[in-house]
């Protein structure tokens, strides 16, 4: 058995769903343009750290002197139906599905620091390794699709062919030199359903991808009041958003999560909104302090409650 193999066979039993390899060379000229342009036209929103480290984020050796290879591991967090709701009780907010969990990077860290040890044990111990997990400048995407993991759908996210578009990715940047994988071929050819179902149109039948109208943008990255006009689309929506997630005809077919271990709280499926506006600073710690949610905090978290109970009373008016 090759030791690439040994790597991803490694990479299922700590509880990944897939793993692939790639090398550390930059990402492809078309990669680095549709970045540069989606920053130029002003489509990240506010979001300054997209316009910060841009060349670690085209150059991953940028991250790790001597960086020969990245492994990037993809863990599905598609919940089963027995964790979905099968209605959704008044005055409370939903939740984007991937924050229904404990906090992902907090999970998958340790793992890819285990994977790491593994394979320090099988070669030189100087190797040098980083783990990255949606917390550093680097193009995951770009990195799974050349990795073989998939191809990124129109709705902007990673599609594998067996999990579909809800995968959590992480990488270990390593100075082991490995043997990279292919890239898959994939394409949504004409589907253009996530296009249809976005609320407020941030995603463009051509391909782009306005953040400044993605309700995830909104509720999570987006700081001070939302333009009215966005707020009344937002729904019941108080972090994130799953509308181009779940429109796909790919997360339709793939198989509820596997890996257990990854905590579920069924508290965080539907926020009551009354009951957010009520949480101080230190009962929000303590309610969201291993939990995705944090990441909005507090003030944010009570702002969109608040639109969400104003979109509730224009409903039943």
């Amino acid at each position: 058995m090759t030791l690439e193999q040994e790597i991803k066979d490694r990479a299922l039993q700590l509880g990944f769903d897939a793993a692939g390899i790639t090398d550390a060379s930059p990402i492809t000229d078309t990669d680095v343009a549709r970045i540069q342009t989606w920053l130029r036209t002003g489509h990240a929103g506010r979001m300054q750290y997209m316009h910060r480290n841009v060349e670690k984020r085209i150059h991953p050796a940028a991250l790790l002197e001597g960086a020969q290879s990245v492994i990037v591991v993809a863990l599905n967090y598609k919940p089963d139906g027995s964790s979905t709701p099968l209605q959704d009780p008044p005055r409370t907010g939903a939740v984007a599905q991937y924050a229904w969990y404990e906090d992902y990077h907090q999970f998958m860290k340790p793992l890819l620091f285990e994977l790491a040890d593994f394979l320090r044990a099988r070669t030189d111990r100087r190797h040098r390794f980083k783990a990255c997990v949606d917390s550093v400048p680097l193009a995951e995407r770009a990195l799974a699709v050349r990795a073989g993991l998939g191809f990124v759908g129109t709705n902007h996210m990673l599609i594998h062919p067996a999990l579909g578009p809800q995968v959590f990715l992480g990488e270990l940047v390593t100075t082991v030199e490995l043997e990279p994988d292919r890239a898959r071929p994939g394409s949504c050819a004409a589907c253009d359903r996530c296009v249809r179902a976005c609320p407020t149109g941030a995603l463009g039948a051509e391909g782009t991808f306005d953040a400044r109208k993605c309700i995830s943008y909104l509720t999570i990255e987006h700081k001070g009041d939302i333009p009215p006009e966005l707020a009344a689309k937002i729904g019941d929506r108080v972090f994130g958003c799953d509308a181009c997630v779940l429109a796909c005809p790919h997360q339709h077919a793939a198989p509820p999560r596997a890996n257990r271990r990854l905590r579920f709280h069924p508290e965080n499926v539907r926020l009551n909104l009354e009951e957010l506006l009520a949480l101080s600073a230190e009962s929000f710690e303590i309610r969201f302090g291993d939990s995705p949610v944090q990441r909005a905090g507090l003030d944010a978290l009570q702002r969109h409650a608040r639109v969400c109970l104003n979109n509730e009373r224009r409903r039943d008016m």
